[in-house]
């Protein structure tokens, strides 16, 4: 066993868990720190390939484009967020680019990109050059004169950028330092690095253990604890300027369908919970952000 990917402790235990979320099987052994609390997949497959199937894998959907009419209609929207910060007009996939905001010509790449989506969302609302970066999207695309998708690592890139992005990336990595230590060399002085991800100091994760839906094995290679993620972040170099929490339902309804022993497919929720089940749900998620004890965050850093 190697020491922990955070703080570097030896002090460790371990536990197994199974694939659950796309109901292909398996079992896997995973390291949780005793010093920071942070997870770590022990023996990572050689091929981690069939767990990202663009036939079942959420992130690798059809793109969905927008006619000029909505396109200009979303511009106009993002710069009233921007400039009044209203969370009624808030963009539901945006509510932190108030916070990193680096002007609509500045250069932003999102790692772990998926089929594009939000990067296409941040292009329809102003912002004119877009880099995903995800090796396993089935070939690389330019979308439009604003939009590159490249089926590569960040790493493999020549390109410096003034934001880079990782949303739910970072628990794919198998070296958390080293994509760390990647972004700050990638990113211009003053450069921000928004890193959204589960952590393990949520309160599913500590009452429901292997069954919580975001352990999702063996996908999640890496989940850290705040203290564990700040500890790697500033030896990288970063300030870490903020901890913000924004869980959703889905860390009690997607654990809910595992307790039940079944996939985590969204169009079955209305089979197996009512409105009212869900409405609390989201209720319990908006208090567990308040109290700190929801099952993922984000991360805002400065390159120093």
């Amino acid at each position: 066993m190697n020491k922990c990917k955070f703080c570097e402790s030896n002090n460790h235990k371990f536990f197994e868990a199974k694939e659950r979320m796309l109901g292909l099987g398996g079992d896997f052994t995973y390291a949780e720190c005793l010093s920071c609390g942070s997870l770590q997949l022990d023996q990572i497959p050689e091929d981690l390939s069939p767990y990202y199937s663009s036939s079942n894998y959420y992130s690798f959907g059809k793109l969905v484009e927008s006619d000029l009419k909505i396109r200009i209609l979303k511009a106009i929207r993002m710069r009233a967020f921007l400039l009044t910060g209203n969370s009624k007009i808030a963009p539901s996939y945006g509510y932190w680019l108030r916070k990193v905001h680096p002007g609509f010509g500045t250069k932003i790449a999102d790692v772990g990109c998926g089929n594009g989506q939000l990067l296409y969302e941040l292009f329809a609302s102003g912002y004119s050059d877009l880099h995903g970066f995800d090796p396993f999207i089935d070939k690389s695309l330019k979308i439009n004169s604003s939009l590159q998708l490249n089926k590569q690592k960040i790493e493999e890139t020549d390109l410096n950028f003034d934001l880079i992005m990782m949303h739910h990336a970072f628990e794919h990595m198998e070296d958390g330092g080293q994509i760390l230590k990647t972004c700050f060399d990638k990113l211009n002085p003053g450069g921000k690095l928004l890193v959204r991800t589960p952590v393990t100091d949520g309160e599913v994760w500590k009452t429901k253990r292997e069954l919580w839906v975001q352990l999702d094995a063996p996908r999640h290679l890496i989940i850290p604890s705040i203290s564990g993620f700040k500890t790697l972040a500033e030896k990288v170099g970063f300030r870490l300027d903020e901890v913000e929490f924004d869980s959703t339902s889905l860390q009690f309804w997607g654990t809910a369908l595992y307790e039940k022993g079944l996939p985590l497919d969204q169009r079955t929720l209305g089979k197996h919970f009512d409105h009212e089940t869900m409405k609390a749900f989201t209720e319990k998620a908006n208090l567990y952000n308040q109290e700190s004890k929801g099952d993922q965050v984000c991360f805002y850093l400065t390159k120093g």
